[in-house]
């Protein structure tokens, strides 16, 4: 028995203490244009990685991690950071990094505590984990910011190629959440809306924030939430718990005449598309508004297949999946994909940079 457990031991100290490539977030406000970003959440480190040999196939520009990047589910930061530097030895995420920038928000999973939001102890902790696992600059305002939301730009102001990438933090402000006493049939999930005057998911500090990047120029904007933002018929976590942060959130792009907003998500280990029409919804912004949800990278089938979607594109896909969004700057057009572990297409949908302009509601 003694000598297992110092087996068991030794195998730990090899998984924190193993030399890996680290993912360094790009330094500056500013680098060059891109053409293909790639994306992903849900990530379990201690199960293979397979998947990253389709990612690397697609040769990205960029990748964008939309959080459970790991599974830490811990208050102890030792256990934590042991598990990012067990993600960090992975072969194929190696490669990755070694190929492209990384940057990446967070989930429940790697905040630290499943589903968890502002009252989580240890959250100054868990922040500066990522932060230093991803390799943020020592400069960067995210150091000294209360949660882990950044901005970031590729390609330069004018050029007619500058993506602006916006990654929110769910989790550092995040209100609770009400749950429901028993299940409903059928089940879409367990969480109730929290109505309360004051209840919020990003913070005043982060919404101010947000209004000032959305007012910045840009031709394309990917705005990365953790959770779901546009499907909103199901129970599980998702910016619908939070109906006057949901509205807030469309009326900022409005208010703002910020063109070009594409929303990535995460969270529900399955991956979709949806897409509200330029005029006539509660939620339209005066041109189509596509989210493109990716999950998970080895977490997948999660989710019921018959949960209402009014502005769903195509069916929900259940196997280990990761995104995509090619951009021919010289067509103008924008692809959005989400794809098998094997490089697989499975959902798609075509617009155009122009298209992505606000018109008269």
């Amino acid at each position: 028995m003694l000598r297992l457990r110092l087996l068991r031991s030794f195998v730990l100290l090899i998984v924190v203490t193993a030399p890996f490539v680290v993912a360094r977030e790009p330094s500056g406000s500013e680098s060059p244009a891109v053409s293909t970003i790639a994306f992903g959440s849900c990530a379990k480190e201690s199960q293979r990685q397979p998947i990253w040999d389709a990612v690397l196939a697609s040769d990205p520009d960029l990748f964008l991690f939309l959080g459970d990047n790991i599974y830490g589910d811990t208050d102890d930061m030792a256990v934590l950071r042991a598990k990012y530097a067990r993600l960090g030895g992975v072969e194929g995420y190696q490669k990755l990094v070694e190929q492209c920038p990384v940057l990446a928000t967070w989930d429940d999973h790697d905040y630290g505590r499943n589903d968890a939001g502002v009252e989580y102890e240890f959250k100054v902790g868990s922040q500066k984990a990522l932060l230093d696992f991803f390799e943020s600059p020592a400069d960067s305002p995210r150091r000294t910011r209360k949660g882990v939301y950044g901005r970031w730009f590729f390609g330069a102001e004018g050029s007619g190629r500058r993506v602006q990438v916006i990654l929110l933090d769910s989790r550092y402000h995040r209100s609770p959440i009400p749950k429901a006493e028993k299940k409903s049939r059928p089940y879409f999930g367990p969480y109730l809306e929290n109505t309360d005057e004051g209840a919020t998911l990003l913070g005043e500090a982060q919404w101010e924030w947000l209004a000032d990047r959305l007012r910045e120029p840009a031709d394309l904007r990917i705005v990365g939430t953790s959770i779901q933002a546009i499907p909103n018929g199901h129970r599980w976590e998702k910016w619908g718990n939070f109906p006057a942060e949901r509205d807030r959130l469309f009326q900022l792009i409005r208010d703002t005449e910020a063109n070009g907003v594409v929303f990535l998500s995460g969270d529900r280990h399955h991956s979709a598309i949806s897409k509200v029409p330029a005029k006539g919804a509660p939620e339209s912004v005066g041109y189509p508004l596509f989210e493109i949800t990716s999950s998970g990278l080895t977490q997948a089938g999660g989710g019921n297949s018959a949960e209402p979607n009014p502005y769903g594109v195509g069916e929900i896909f259940k196997k280990q999946n990761f995104g995509l969004i090619r951009i021919d700057w010289e067509s103008g057009e924008v692809v959005f994909e989400v794809n098998d572990r094997d490089g697989e297409n499975q959902l798609k949908v075509t617009t155009r940079v122009s298209e992505l302009v606000e018109s008269e509601l």
